[in-house]
C-alpha cells in the first residue's frame, strides 16, 4: 500500500486518457491498474452501448461521455482537452482493451521528466517482446513506410496508442481525424510543430481477448486504408 501510494505521489501531475468503446470486460482491470500509479485516469467513452462507462467509473475514472460513436480520435482530443483544464502536467494516452503496460507508461513519463523530450511515442518494434502475427506486421510496415514518407517524422511504429506527452505537446495537438488515421495526423503535427520526440521500447500484449474481437487482423488494414483515403 505505501509502494502505490509513493507512486500515485510521483505521478500526481500525469493524466492518464483512456479512450473506451464497448471494453466491459476488460477495462476496469485496466483503470484498477493503471490508478496503482496514477492517480488521474480519465477515460472517455465514446458511445459506448453497453456499460463499460460505469465499470470505468466504479474502478476509480473520471469518465467523460461521448453521447454518440465518434472514433477514438475524437475520444482522445476530448480526454486530452480535459487533462489540460484539469491541470496535468504530463498527458499519457492508454488503451482501453488490456493490450498496453502501465510500466511502459511510467518509463515514458520518466523520459519527459528528465526533458528528453516533449513527445515520447511507443514502439513495439524496438525490442522482441511483441509477437504480431503476419499480416498486422506486414500492413503496420506498410503503415510505417506510408506515414514516415509523408509526415516527415520517421518512427519504427506510427500506429501505436500508447504516448506520453508533455503540457506543451498536448496543448499544441487539435486531432480532427476521427478514426485510426488520427495516429498519423498526431506524428504529423508533433513534425510540424517542432516538437523533441523520442521512441520507447513497448509491450503490445496481444490477448486470447482482443484476438477474439478481430483487432490483430481488422484494425491493422483499417489503418492502411484509412491512411491511404485521408
Amino acid at each position: 500500500m505505501r509502494v502505490a501510494l509513493q507512486a500515485q505521489q510521483q505521478h500526481d501531475d500525469v493524466c492518464v486518457v483512456v479512450p473506451l468503446f464497448n471494453e466491459r470486460t476488460v477495462v476496469g482491470d485496466v483503470v484498477r491498474d493503471l490508478r496503482t500509479a496514477f492517480p488521474l485516469v480519465v477515460v472517455v467513452d465514446d458511445g459506448s452501448t453497453d456499460d463499460s462507462a460505469a465499470v470505468a467509473r466504479d474502478a476509480g475514472a473520471l469518465v467523460v461521455q461521448h453521447p454518440i460513436n465518434l472514433g477514438q480520435g475524437a475520444a482522445l482530443q476530448t480526454g486530452i482537452e480535459a487533462a489540460l483544464r484539469l491541470g496535468a502536467r504530463y498527458v499519457v494516452t492508454f488503451d482501453s482493451d488490456g493490450q498496453h503496460q502501465r510500466t511502459d507508461a511510467e518509463a515514458m513519463v520518466e523520459r519527459l521528466r528528465a526533458d528528453e523530450a516533449d513527445v515520447v511515442f511507443g514502439s513495439r518494434f524496438l525490442d522482441s517482446r511483441t509477437r504480431p502475427g503476419l499480416v498486422k506486421r506486414l500492413v503496420l510496415r506498410a503503415a510505417i513506410v506510408y506515414s514516415n514518407l509523408t509526415t516527415g517524422v520517421h518512427l519504427s511504429d506510427t500506429h501505436n496508442g500508447l504516448r506520453a506527452l508533455n503540457r506543451r505537446a498536448a496543448s499544441a495537438l487539435s486531432i480532427r481525424q476521427n478514426r485510426m488515421a488520427h495516429a498519423s495526423e498526431i506524428i504529423e503535427q508533433v513534425g510540424h510543430a517542432r516538437l523533441r520526440w523520442v521512441e520507447h521500447p513497448v509491450h503490445i500484449l496481444y490477448t486470447d481477448y482482443s484476438r477474439s474481437k478481430g483487432q490483430s487482423v481488422f484494425n491493422a488494414v483499417n489503418i492502411l486504408t484509412e491512411m491511404i483515403y485521408r
